[in-house]
């Protein structure tokens, strides 16, 4: 048996590894201009919330988003169906929910203590520790030729290096004192450590042979579990302003609304863990900081009258952002890195006894027959979903915050594109596999 899959292993390549590639880049990119969107209905929310409640309030939207889509993708019982087959995988995306939300919860310290400018690249750098475990875990650029190791690797820098800039190109003075410098950058740094170390179970999930549909529903158990238990034991229980709907009844809407924005940039990211892996995929998401600068620039003015030094930074920390991604997105996985991919996937079929010609199909989209009928109970999980955001927007108050309507008109524009492009080519490749 062992020997059987050895050869199997060596020899099992995707004829088709040039098309997933190119899926997997569009979907990265597709993450970053959505996760990148996230954060823009946030900035209309102003009413004295503590951090822990709105991340809370996201995470519901969150929640509500992420049973919706694979429900209306592929239904419950192919869900169901999926994990079941990989029950033991069920933890690692309860862990990997939990890695969120305690990373999340890092960011808010780090904010706090040193500002979004400098914590965002810091914490970015997730990308490298992404690099780090998936070489050395899963096997990623083992066999590679030396030429899609350094574009990945310098990629990864470059975005990272992108990043700081972008970060520090909304500085406009002010600071923080130097006693809470270093409990902020700590803070940044864990965040960073947290969500590179997050896409260990996301990988295991898909070398497994997981749907990433599958793996979020029980992903959101534990991110929106652990959301939860750091509002009672740190922002006051029952005391919580998280629990006091009447306060901030008006403005739910925009939190649920950046939670479900979130969640499509999220689950692009998936797909592109699945067929780049962590080490090329993270970086490509992560340039979803160009696409909340663009937010914050374009439509909220946020650099507006800022001086030649800010605004070289922003257009060459843009430039180096979208050359480290065009040097990831040109590294493509060559045979003998297929072929050490295999070997780790072997190994994860010895250990919890799975099919490996299953898990090899799997890894091109061709999982098992997803022809399951739709149920009454699918149909209403969705209407429910629905429900919830009409009932939140029918109460949604904008507050008066000065926005350019023409630049969100065409970022709004992106986001759509974006979405119908790759989820086109995800289902005609995949059918969302």
């Amino acid at each position: 048996m062992k020997t059987s899959l050895s050869n199997a292993a060596k020899n099992a390549v995707p004829h088709d590894a040039h098309a997933l590639h190119r899926l997997g880049v569009a979907c990265g990119l597709a993450a970053g201009v959505w996760l990148g969107a996230a954060e823009a209905p946030t900035k209309l929310v102003n009413v004295g919330l503590s951090p822990f409640a709105v991340s809370l309030w996201m995470v519901a939207g969150v929640f509500t988003a992420r049973w919706t889509f694979p429900t209306l993708l592929k239904g419950t019982s192919y869900v169901a169906r999926d994990l079941l087959e990989k029950k033991h995988l069920i933890v690692w995306a309860l862990l990997a929910g939990a890695l969120w939300a305690v990373a999340n919860t890092l960011t808010v310290f780090a904010i706090r203590d040193v500002g979004l400018a400098i914590a965002f690249p810091l914490w970015n750098a997730n990308s490298l520790f992404g690099l780090l475990w998936g070489r050395v875990l899963f096997r990623e650029l083992q066999g590679a030729s030396r030429s899609s190791i350094i574009r990945v690797v310098l990629g990864a820098v470059a975005i990272v290096v992108a990043a700081i800039l972008l970060g520090f190109s909304t500085v406009h003075g002010g600071g923080h004192t130097a006693s809470h410098a270093a409990r902020g950058i700590a803070a940044a740094i864990g965040a960073s450590a947290l969500w590179g170390t997050m896409y260990v179970p996301y990988r295991k999930a898909y070398i497994s042979g997981m749907n990433p549909l599958s793996f979020v529903t029980a992903f959101t158990f534990g991110e929106l579990g652990s959301v939860l238990a750091l509002v009672w034991w740190l922002d006051g229980g029952t005391h919580s302003s998280a629990f006091h709907f009447a306060a901030f009844r008006g403005v739910l809407f925009w939190l649920f609304l950046g939670g479900f924005v979130w969640v499509i940039g999220d689950l692009f990211q998936q797909f592109t863990a699945k067929y780049l892996g962590i080490g090329r995929g993270i970086p490509l998401s992560n340039t979803n900081q160009l696409w909340g600068l663009a937010w914050g620039a374009l439509v909220f003015g946020e650099l507006a009258g800022t001086d030649l030094t800010h605004k070289l930074m922003v257009l060459g920390g843009s430039v180096v952002m979208i050359l480290g991604a065009l040097a990831i997105s040109t590294a493509v996985a060559g045979e003998r890195e297929h072929r050490s991919r295999n070997l780790a996937i072997e190994r994860e079929c010895d250990r919890y006894r799975l099919d490996y010609g299953a898990v090899i199909a799997a890894q091109s989209g061709s999982e098992f027959d997803a022809s399951e009928r739709r149920r009454w109970w699918d149909y209403a999980i969705v209407a429910a979903a629905v429900a919830v955001f009409l009932w939140l927007g029918i109460q949604a108050r904008v507050p008066e915050i000065a926005m350019n309507h023409a630049w969100l008109l065409a970022l709004v524009v992106l986001l759509i594109a974006s979405l119908l492009y790759c989820g086109l080519r995800l289902r005609r490749q995949t059918g969302f596999s």
